[in-house]
């Protein structure tokens, strides 16, 4: 999921710098969870997944 998703890898990467120690077990564990909320809030109402697309602006 952090290799396909924009927001879930930059959350694990996010997490991964945090500490110094067992980064990545921490940065996996807490992007499985993070996940696993979104799952929660989908299914009971049907719903896809759709990620969300980072905004740009246009500058003149």
């Amino acid at each position: 999921m952090k290799n396909r998703d924009e927001e879930f890898g930059e959350y694990y990467r996010k997490k991964y710098q945090e500490v110094p120690k067992y980064q990545h077990k921490r940065a996996l564990v807490l992007t499985a969870r993070k996940l696993v909320r979104l799952v929660d809030v989908l299914l009971p109402g049907g719903q896809l997944y759709t990620p969300r697309k980072k905004v740009t602006t246009a500058k003149d």
